[in-house]
């Protein structure tokens, strides 16, 4: 990614929907490195999405090691892995499992933002998420500066985490909305 085309990108991204969107896309990874494009998603308070490996990998964070609660969900904005990948097979590459078309900076959904989603309500949870070795061998080093920038952590331009607080169904297709109380 040149300069050029991040500015014009970002221009973009910060049109997304503030409060109301679409879960574009969804991803399991049943295992490590693997990527499984899925149409329908079931939610849970414990398991997360099920079919993911998330509930097996290991935290420094938590108390015997297991799965860290907080990065339960990541969703990515699809305008974001758009002007990254530049190819929507290759979106799911990025790890996270939900890409949805709605602002995801911390002013529009700052931790503790509820968001529904199909039939599932999630939270968003406070621990960031960057961009990683991982992502730089997917994208490129230029890709991880830019999400993990300024003004890329200003937009959340790598995501965000979140974890189920109520269970459900959501789709392909979905609405994903602030929750207003």
């Amino acid at each position: 990614m040149s300069t050029i085309d991040i500015e014009t990108e970002v221009i973009d991204i910060k049109k997304s929907p503030r409060n109301e969107g679409i879960v574009e896309l969804i991803v399991a990874r049943p295992g490590v490195g693997q990527r499984q494009e899925i149409d329908n998603a079931e939610l849970d308070l414990e398991q997360g999405l099920i079919g993911d490996n998330w509930i097996k990998r290991v935290s420094d964070r938590t108390k015997g090691r297991s799965a860290y609660l907080d990065r339960q969900l990541t969703l990515m904005n699809s305008k974001a892995i758009q002007a990254i990948a530049k190819e929507k097979n290759r979106w799911k590459l990025s790890g996270d499992q939900f890409f949805v078309g709605l602002d995801l900076s911390p002013e529009n959904l700052p931790p503790g933002t509820q968001l529904s989603m199909g039939t599932a309500i999630i939270v968003v949870t406070s621990p960031p998420h960057l961009g990683c070795k991982k992502f730089a061998e997917k994208f490129g080093q230029e890709a991880l500066k830019f999400v993990n920038s300024e003004l890329g952590i200003s937009l959340n331009l790598r995501g965000i985490n979140a974890r189920v607080i109520f269970p459900g169904s959501v789709s392909r297709g979905s609405i994903i909305k602030k929750v207003i109380a």
